[in-house]
């Protein structure tokens, strides 16, 4: 890769470990969401999303050949009144993609910036041990029902990935308990654990994270982290299963640790 590396960053760890990786990356932030490095003596710069405009100038100035999202970013509100005119321009576009799921929407995101002449990296390319082979990474060995349970929350996934809509889904004793939107894993977990004791079996139940299929892994690859565990450990749930290669853990030990000391199990399997 010639040229700068930019981070544009959303909420969560995963710029700082990238920034960590590539400490003289140029640092992007967006007005309304929020990141690490906000208060902090970083260089961040932060531009508007109705001003791409701004933002393709600054980079440009900056020498950047490629840019790497990293953490999460809500969809923003946006006003037309502050547009510029390369926002204008897109505007169209950005509208249409917003009727359907998330997948396209960062499909066209990603269009956009290499259109500008900016190569986009996924995090997962900039730290590969970021994400795990198939096996068992921490905490016991899942039982035969937590097992089936993995492979009805992965059909599960699987089948709502035409329809661009989430990518994780509980299963407890092979009754789906929840599946992820566009409210995210945290809130699913949420619902799971406020679930009444009878339409629960109790058998531990199990949370599946994958990728759509088809889905462009260099944006919103899904991830699991030390909040998650904590999460899946107040939902009363037995352990979790990532899809091998397309999960990002982040605070990896951190989060190994969480799971041995929750008493759940973390495998990662080719889905």
């Amino acid at each position: 890769m010639t040229g700068q590396l930019a981070i544009l960053a959303g909420a969560g760890a995963l710029p700082v470990e990238v920034l960590q990786a590539r400490p003289d990356s140029v640092l992007v932030g967006f007005h309304g969401v929020a990141n690490a490095f906000a208060g902090v003596e970083s260089g961040i710069e932060t531009f508007r999303f109705e001003k791409l405009g701004e933002l393709f100038s600054y980079l440009k100035e900056k020498s950047t050949s490629h840019v790497v999202f990293a953490g999460s970013m809500a969809r923003p509100p946006l006003d037309p009144a502050q547009f510029d005119t390369v926002m204008r321009g897109l505007a169209p576009r950005l509208v249409a993609a917003m009727q359907g799921g998330d997948d396209s929407l960062l499909r066209l995101v990603i269009d956009i910036f290499q259109e500008q002449g900016f190569g986009v990296l996924g995090a997962h390319e900039i730290l590969p041990d970021i994400t795990a082979f198939a096996g068992h990474l921490a905490g016991a060995e899942p039982s035969e029902r937590a097992l089936l349970d993995a492979v009805r929350a992965a059909d599960i996934v699987s089948a709502l990935s035409p329809v661009d809509v989430g990518q994780g889904a509980v299963v407890e004793n092979g009754v789906c308990l929840g599946i992820e939107t566009v409210q995210g894993t945290d809130v699913m977990l949420a619902m799971v654990a406020q679930t009444l004791p009878k339409l629960r079996a109790r058998s531990g139940g199990v949370l599946i994270k994958a990728a759509k299929r088809g889905q462009d892994l260099r944006v919103d690859m899904p991830a699991i982290g030390p909040d998650t565990i904590a999460a899946v450990s107040a939902a009363g749930l037995a352990g979790i299963v990532i899809e091998a290669k397309r999960v990002i853990i982040l605070e990896r030990e951190k989060t190994l640790q969480a799971v041995e000391n929750a008493g759940l199990f973390l495998i990662s399997q080719v889905l």
